[in-house]
């Protein structure tokens, strides 16, 4: 505990951390005097050298094992909410400076996603049952971030406005060919049949995902002009009028966004638009946190966007127009834990426990990085034409209002 308790009295500048050790002995590290205050108890030795090397990694991998517990009233959101407001006294740690060169050097390795790797890392987070998804997610099955015109909005509002906000960006218009990167359970692509008399094709790597977006449309009667194909983004042929992708860049790699933004040009057509909508940093290049990683996305990052400027640049394609969301993904992770926990019993039926336990830490602290961190989402509108795109953002406010007029029956 000594090793540990070294780290924890530089790591705490705010609020108040008190840790009770196995033996039962209670140690206290305290900030400055304000908010939260927690207390945890450890029950496992091996955790006190474990918490020193690398505490981003196993805190959450003690709570799900149940091998760090809370105490007196303590929950999980208190303790993940004094690490974001305590994360500069971590990453000064000599050691966690190390550490954190050591996961930049490695992480072209963590991110290398060639065709074959990409498939087994999608199975791994969107190949969960569907029913557990549900439990959480708004009726249309979005699992990104919403866009919320107020904070009071609804998740199933915010979720619309989302696919409306991309839509209008896009301009759709009759008769186009639409491709569509990373479907999803195909809420997009059916939302974007409902609104024009256009053929989309969708592609995806989760075989779970297309079976559900198959379903979805033959229900409403689309599936002779929305096409899901359980294919890598890379594999898909010819040339389309829009070209669209919601967060897939998470999954892309960092050694990957040439490749990405050079079969992205391919797919349009010269006078054509495409979007991109992915999470994103306000921050210089960095590396995923080690606990998504390892259990929730495998070559997941969410890149700055200087990492992203270049590529596109080098591919000779127009970043038509940049808009940054900076509080949208952290209402929308806020409402997906709150509907998480309610339905927990239901989710440790389908799972067990620690699925639940690693869930909820998983939402936590996606959320409190859209608050205190430096995560926030961007829309690129990108064209092969300088004057693709209309010279005036106006119009993007006029469809937007336009399709809100508009009622769509859901699948």
């Amino acid at each position: 505990m000594k090793l540990l308790s070294t780290l924890l009295r530089r790591f705490v500048q705010r609020g108040t951390l008190r840790v009770i050790d196995v033996s039962g002995k209670l140690h206290t590290f305290s900030g400055t005097p304000s908010e939260p205050a927690v207390t945890i108890r450890l029950h496992n030795k091996s955790l006190y050298t474990k918490l020193f090397f690398n505490p981003e990694l196993y805190v959450g991998e003690a709570y799900m094992n149940g091998e760090l517990t809370f105490e007196d009233g303590s929950e999980c959101f208190d303790l993940l909410n004094l690490f974001s407001n305590n994360r500069t006294g971590l990453t000064g740690h000599p050691i966690q400076t190390m550490l954190r060169h050591s996961w930049r050097w490695l992480r072209r390795l963590h991110q290398h996603n060639p065709i074959g790797k990409a498939l087994k890392n999608a199975s791994h987070h969107y190949d969960l049952s569907d029913d557990f998804y549900r439990l959480f997610l708004d009726e249309d099955m979005q699992y990104t971030c919403a866009y919320y015109r107020s904070p009071d909005d609804t998740l199933e509002e915010a979720q619309l406005n989302k696919k409306r906000h991309v839509c209008a960006k896009l301009k759709i218009e009759d008769g186009m060919k639409i491709a569509e990167l990373g479907c999803g359970w195909g809420g997009l692509a059916i939302h974007i049949a409902q609104s024009a008399d256009v053929e989309v094709t969708a592609v995806n790597l989760s075989i779970e995902q297309i079976r559900v977006a198959r379903e979805r449309a033959r229900r409403l009667g689309l599936e002779k002009r929305v096409h899901f194909e359980h294919m890598d983004y890379r594999d898909l042929k010819g040339t389309y009028d829009r070209v669209v992708s919601v967060g897939m860049l998470e999954h892309v790699g960092v050694g990957h966004y040439d490749e990405f933004f050079r079969k992205f040009r391919s797919l349009l057509t010269e006078d054509g638009i495409g979007l991109v909508h992915s999470i994103g940093r306000n921050a210089p290049p960095g590396t995923a946190s080690p606990f998504v990683r390892k259990y929730i996305f495998p070559g997941g990052y969410a890149p700055s966007l200087s990492e992203i400027f270049a590529p596109a640049e080098r591919q000779r394609i127009w970043v038509a127009d940049c808009e940054v969301l900076r509080l949208h993904y952290y209402y929308t992770l806020r409402d997906w834990r709150k509907r998480f926990m309610a339905n927990w019993d239901k989710a440790a039926a389908i799972y067990d426990e620690r699925m639940c336990r690693m869930w909820e830490f998983y939402l936590i602290s996606a959320q409190l990085a859209f608050l205190t961190g430096s995560e926030m989402v961007f829309h690129l509108v990108l064209a092969n034409k300088r004057d693709a795109v209309p010279i005036v953002r106006d119009y993007m406010v006029d469809d937007e209002r336009a399709a809100s007029e508009v009622y769509l029956p859901a699948a």
